[in-house]
């Protein structure tokens, strides 16, 4: 009997990385804040594991940058200083500017139209402020470009880095029109990318994380 596919999936991931990825989730949607103290007592019962499984999750959080142990205190969701956030940004910026450089060479018009869907349901999404959704369909659209740039090392590194960011990208949506700001930068980032332009894609993109860290320090 075939197994179905999302089972496989669990039966390739420890307990632990299962319950790390449901905070993560929680991280993602707002449901965990910053600064927020985590309660092991609390995640064994609302997700039924041990509290092996979820203290080995933390440690994994801890490694992501995510969270923080701190001893006779507990676990507590990361807060990050100015200073801090704004380097994040700017490895971010760098990170994207030479992914979209290198994906304005490569790119097929059926990429191109992929993203183009993408944007479009955004586009979609953002005069509603539906924000959970915009966030989750964001960072596809942003994933996927640094996918197709077709470099293993770069995307590792990007994945490690947008993760550490889900605590204060989401915020910079709350300023203002974010999400139609957002909207436009992406559309000048596909605009760029149907020239087959490498330094048009490589400002526009840079220019987009740089304009998302301006937002978030506003607030």
């Amino acid at each position: 009997m075939d197994v179905p596919e999302h089972l496989l999936l669990l039966q390739n991931k420890t307990l632990a990385s299962v319950v790390k990825d449901e905070m993560l989730r929680m991280i993602k949607t707002g449901e965990i804040e910053m600064g927020a103290k985590l309660s092991e007592i609390s995640f064994t019962s609302r997700l039924n594991v041990s509290r092996a499984a979820v203290r080995e999750a933390f440690r994994g959080l801890e490694e992501a940058g995510l969270v923080r142990l701190e001893k006779n205190r507990g676990v507590f969701v990361r807060k990050f200083e100015k200073h801090e956030a704004i380097e994040l940004f700017e490895f971010r910026a760098v990170l994207e500017e030479a992914s979209a450089r290198r994906l304005a060479a490569l790119i097929t018009d059926e990429q191109l139209a992929e993203l183009e869907k993408l944007s479009k349901e955004l586009e979609q999404l953002a005069p509603n402020n539906v924000l959970n959704e915009y966030y989750n369909l964001n960072i596809l659209f942003h994933d996927n470009m640094v996918v197709l740039a077709g470099n293993s090392a770069m995307l590792e590194t990007y994945r490690r880095l947008t993760d550490q960011m889900h605590l204060l990208r989401r915020q910079g949506y709350n300023k203002g029109n974010g999400l139609l700001q957002s909207c436009a930068e992406h559309r000048a980032i596909l605009n760029a990318l149907l020239r087959r332009d490498p330094d048009a894609v490589a400002r526009a993109s840079h220019d987009h994380v740089m304009n998302g860290m301006v937002r978030l320090l506003a607030l």
